[in-house]
């Protein structure tokens, strides 16, 4: 018992490094709980727990840096948690099928935007959008996705904050991972009271992420975009790999 959950602290670490710089921890965190012997539905709910916390110390990590742009910040948590929720309560009457199909085809065209765009990433620019239509327009709806389905939000709001604010990519990853942990907090308040949640798991998990996303956010914050577009690209295009694997082959 004790074994096992001293390698899912280390796995948790791990993942919490990667999703700090560019997403997508839960590919190393859920695949581990399910080796555990976890029904699908507990590994899940477990996973929600430590990516709550991985990502809400990334987010205060950069937070803190100074990274993040709070002008507008109220408007985009809003349309976070509203989209989030939205998506939540879809999730309950709808079929996901038809986002999961579409979703690695918006994975491969953010890695290829992110593997274009290298001159592009370092500087900002002039915004497209204004912070009210860009909540609207593109929070909002990626909100929903994160609500709905989940796999690879962040490399969208990370593109978004890029293509339609003119941010450099540092900034941007800052501010993802704020939206970032708005949608989690909506996704643990779902599950917390279904009594899915393996707590002794969730917990050591949750110590390894928040470690691992201090560490990760660090070195994003030293080695900058560079770093963050070449992490971006390869967890974008693994996650689209592994969603058509599931959706078109498996």
């Amino acid at each position: 018992m004790y074994l096992e959950l001293l390698v899912l602290f280390v796995v948790a670490l791990c993942a919490g490094i990667v999703d700090a710089i560019a997403g997508g921890g839960g590919l190393i965190t859920l695949p581990a709980l399910l080796l555990t012997g976890m029904p699908p539905a507990q590994a899940l709910a477990t996973n929600k727990i430590q990516a709550l916390a991985s990502v809400a110390s990334s987010a205060y990590r950069y937070f803190r840096s100074g990274e993040a742009d709070t002008t507008g910040l109220a408007g985009r948590l809003v349309a976070s948690v509203a989209g989030a929720s939205a998506g939540a309560y879809c999730l309950r009457i709808a079929d996901p099928s038809l986002l999961s199909r579409v979703a690695p085809f918006l994975l491969i065209g953010v890695a290829c935007f992110f593997l274009l765009s290298r001159n592009h990433v370092s500087t900002k620019r002039p915004p497209v959008l204004g912070s009210a239509a860009f909540a609207a327009l593109a929070v909002l709806p990626i909100g929903f996705y994160d609500g709905f389905f989940g796999p690879g939000t962040g490399s969208m709001y990370a593109a978004a904050f890029v293509l339609l604010l003119g941010r450099d990519l540092r900034s941007a990853t800052a501010d993802t991972k704020i939206l970032n942990t708005a949608g989690s907090v909506v996704a643990a308040l779902i599950f917390l009271p279904g009594g899915l949640i393996a707590w002794p798991a969730a917990l050591a998990m949750a110590l390894g992420g928040i470690i691992g996303a201090q560490i990760g956010a660090g070195l994003a914050l030293r080695w900058g975009a560079p770093l963050i577009r070449r992490v971006l690209v390869t967890i974008s295009i693994v996650l689209a790999l592994r969603l058509l694997v599931q959706q078109y082959i498996a």
